[in-house]
């Protein structure tokens, strides 16, 4: 049986970390899987947190950073220690419950006959709620552009809820990855297209996070619109 590594980046998720852990175990309760958590130094009490449900869950993993290094650096942190130990799938995902642990399943069995598997709110039977019109537009916008400017059909390119087999992933960290940021998401994905992964983008639905802050800011989406163009002449 494949084992899967669920990936999840942290950085002051103290309302929420404690639940989608629990929820990722009742989801996942017949499969091969373990969870590793990367947490950049949090300052709520995450980490103490993390402390305690390494002694609840034997299948439970904790990087700790010292300093907040940004979530490209959390996700390549992730995959390497998921090529390390072996596991066939390596899964990312948020800890705010925006990405709903009930597709994880459908992920991991999808991950069987493709190489990647992108939750996807761009779809057909995908959806967004709790946005405002803005945060709307900068991911939809965010999407179209990068497909026009790459020629990639991928609809959902900013999302991060993404299954990975592990030869895929071995094959695009051989590369240098660019990204620090945002348009991690973006690169990852185009770099798979361009090593002629097979992609598959299943339909989820994503809801707003309900406590903590998001991460998004301008910096971070101008970082992105400028990486898109030197993706499209250096990949």
């Amino acid at each position: 049986m494949s084992s899967a590594l669920i990936i999840i980046p942290t950085y002051n998720e103290a309302s929420n970390i404690e639940k989608i852990i629990a929820e990722i175990n009742t989801v996942l309760d017949s499969y091969r899987f373990s969870i590793l958590v990367i947490d950049d130094n949090s300052s709520d009490g995450t980490k103490d947190i993390l402390d305690n449900l390494k002694c609840k869950y034997v299948n439970f993993h904790v990087l700790n950073r010292k300093e907040k290094l940004g979530l490209a650096s959390a996700y390549i942190q992730g995959f390497q220690f998921g090529l390390k130990n072996g596991y066939d799938y390596l899964i990312q995902m948020d800890a705010d419950f925006s990405h709903n642990p009930e597709y994880l399943p459908v992920i991991i069995q999808k991950l069987t006959d493709y190489d990647v598997v992108i939750g996807s709110r761009n779809i057909k039977g995908g959806s967004v709620v709790g946005w405002g019109l803005l945060r709307n537009l900068i991911s939809k916008g965010g999407s179209i552009y990068s497909k026009l400017i790459l020629s990639c059909p991928i609809d959902d390119l900013t999302g991060g809820f993404n299954g990975w087999r592990s030869d895929i992933i071995n094959n695009v960290l051989s590369k240098k990855i660019i990204s620090k940021g945002y348009s991690f998401q973006i690169e990852m994905k185009y770099r798979a297209y361009k090593n002629n992964a097979s992609i598959l983008e299943i339909p989820i639905k994503f809801v707003n996070r309900k406590f903590g802050k998001s991460k998004m800011n301008k910096k971070i989406f101008l970082e992105a619109l400028i990486n898109i163009l030197k993706f499209r002449f250096t990949i």
